[in-house]
């Protein structure tokens, strides 16, 4: 089988490395990456323990298909309690760090305690060591994947930039440059154990059930599918802007409109196309580790332009604008200028933070500035006005290096319209902001943002379909309800969600794994497998403090009609909504799940 039953445990506290065997029991529960790692959280830490204190542990975690020739078989999981929610956090990477830390011969690494200095973790193989990381403490992301990889160019490198260093409560963990474990402030975690990188190396390889032969003639089989769907790689995700804005759920100046006027200046078209002076944002597309679809995106910026005429290192190509990313930095914040868009997405990726709580941040200090809450004292002299490309430029670079206004940016939505008495501006669930869906239009994404144990999230449920046939409220709970747990099991096989979007069904899913994972694999076994998995993460948030109360949305998705697109005049129905879904998941009315419910799932 391809587990290759081995954990990497690191105390940075003692600065002890050592190797233990992986529970298989575990394994055969809950599979692997996302299901696996929040069953070693759950076990081995206090939930209710501060995210920021030596007591948190940070997970990385592979799957059983994590490595091998199956398509998009290189993901790999970084799970913890996260910085910006204090509930679960299970952030989701490609790229080729996942297939490595794999290779190199462990299943799970499992980070724990904090370090008095500036550390990296070393991995080649059996060698582990810990190593002085000072000359790299406030590099960027980028930098530092230089200076590691001047010592071996076959290392797979995934660190934090300055703002995990600085503890931004959105700061992700970066690994090839441009793939990261992006949501919940997973970056703040490792920042706090003075982690500053994982530089791997790995040579063992891996083996299946079945013969080599068989094996690949079964991923192959299946790959092929992927390859004739052509839609991610000719036009990645950011397709989607064109569709949500002619439909009305285009998330628009912090949620206060659902289609944005301006959103074919920032859309696949004016990617793809020469502007005025003679320059295509888009270069090429990008695939991860054994990737068939290759939906990334390699982009320059106009040299010309206001943002980076000065600056020559964004010159060149780096990771381009996906949707999610072009929602947060251009139509939450009423920008249209693709070329400042990529330039802070850019910058994002340089030093390490969540464009979407980025942009979803300072979309709400644009409307605190716009509504006199924010002077210019508070923002020294930034005029954080909607549509300023040149705002959103000045502000995400004093964000990204924890400078003047920035530094109250990085506290995410949620700390920063407290702070100035305004939390109904905050377009968050437990404290993650909303990524580019509104609920009004689709009821069923505010019902999967409401629930979702990581915070608002557009990758936890997969009501889309039904969203854009139907406004209404029936049937969406069985269906975020069914999708939810259909994901978990997706995110812990160690394949990328958007096999399924590209045409793959459960009995793929189910054919794989059973070549790679003991036992019998099957479609029941996958929905309870991820049932499973969400039952435990909602045993942590609870133990965490999260109750029905966070279940919940802004006042402005429950209260204030849409103003355009086909939903307009609708607000979310979520009173409707949560007590079907709280049924369908064998909970009781507060939330919490039922005896018969936890004995059913082994909980």
């Amino acid at each position: 089988m391809s587990w290759q039953r081995l954990i990497l445990r690191v105390n940075l506290t003692t600065q002890n490395c050592h190797v233990e065997p992986l529970n298989m029991e575990w394994a055969q529960q809950y599979l692997g990456q996302r299901g696996l790692g929040s069953k070693y959280l759950l076990e081995e830490m206090n939930p209710a323990a501060d995210a920021l204190s030596a007591e948190n542990k940070l997970i990385f975690a592979t799957g059983p298909l994590t490595g091998t020739m199956a398509s998009t078989g290189g993901r790999y999981s970084v799970i913890t309690k996260g910085a910006l929610t204090g509930a679960i956090a299970c952030s989701n990477s490609g790229g080729k760090f996942g297939a490595e830390l794999k290779l190199a011969g462990y299943d799970l690494l499992i980070i724990e305690g904090q370090s008095s200095r500036p550390v990296y973790l070393s991995i080649e193989n059996e060698k582990v060591e810990l190593c002085d990381a000072s000359h790299l403490w406030g590099k960027t992301v980028w930098d530092t994947e230089v200076l590691l990889s001047a010592v071996d160019p076959q290392l797979k490198i995934a660190s934090i930039g300055p703002a995990g260093e600085n503890l931004c409560r959105f700061a992700c963990v970066v690994n090839d440059r441009h793939r990261a474990a992006g949501r919940s402030g997973v970056g703040a975690v490792m920042g706090s154990k003075k982690l500053k990188a994982i530089a791997v190396r790995g040579t063992r390889g891996l083996h299946c059930n079945d013969n080599s032969h068989a094996c690949n003639e079964i991923f192959q089989s299946i790959n092929i599918r992927l390859t004739k769907r052509q839609g991610y790689r000719r036009n990645g995700t950011l397709a989607m802007m064109d569709i949500t804005n002619s439909f009305g759920s285009l998330p628009t100046r912090n949620n206060q409109q659902v289609q944005f006027e301006r959103a074919s200046e920032i859309n696949v078209e004016a990617m793809q196309t020469r502007n005025r002076n003679g320059h295509t944002n888009l270069v090429t597309n990008a695939a991860c580790f054994a990737c068939t679809i290759g939906c990334g995106r390699i982009c320059k910026i106009d040299p010309a332009h206001f943002s980076i005429k000065d600056k020559t290192q964004y010159h060149g190509a780096s990771g381009g604008l996906e949707y999610e990313t072009a929602y947060a930095l251009g139509a939450a914040c009423g920008v249209a200028d693709i070329d400042a868009a990529t330039y802070a997405g850019f910058l994002c990726n340089e030093y390490g933070m969540d464009p979407i709580s980025l942009g979803g941040t300072i979309a709400a200090a644009m409307e605190m500035y716009e509504t006199g809450i924010l002077s210019d004292t508070d923002t020294a002299g930034i005029k954080l006005e909607f549509g300023s490309a040149e705002a959103l430029c000045e502000i995400t670079e004093l964000t990204a290096k924890g400078k003047g206004f920035g530094q109250q940016i990085a506290m995410g939505s949620k700390l920063l319209t407290k702070k100035y008495g305004c939390p109904e501006l905050s377009m968050s669930v437990k404290g993650q902001e909303f990524a580019a869906y509104d609920g009004r239009s689709m009821q069923g994404m505010g019902l999967a943002y409401a629930t979702s144990n990581r915070g608002a999230c557009h990758l936890r449920a997969d009501p889309y379909g039904h969203d854009f046939k139907s406004t209404g409220t029936g049937g969406k709970a069985e269906v975020v309800k069914t999708s939810q747990d259909e994901v978990a099991f997706i995110d812990s096989t160690g394949l990328c969600l958007f096999t399924g979007g590209s045409g793959w069904s459960i009995s793929d899913y189910c054919e794989l794994v059973n070549t790679v994972c003991e036992g019998v694999w099957n479609e029941q076994r996958v929905f309870e497998t991820g049932e499973r998995i969400w039952n435990l993460e909602r045993q942590f948030n609870l133990q965490a403090g999260l109750s029905k109360k966070d279940d919940t949305l802004p006042g402005r998705i429950l209260e204030e009609p849409a103003k355009s697109g086909v939903g307009r005049g609708l607000v979310n129905k979520l009173g409707e909504m949560l007590p079907e879904y709280y049924r369908l998941r064998g909970w009781d009315q507060d939330g919490r799940p039922l005896q018969e419910t936890l004995k059913r799932l082994g909980l």
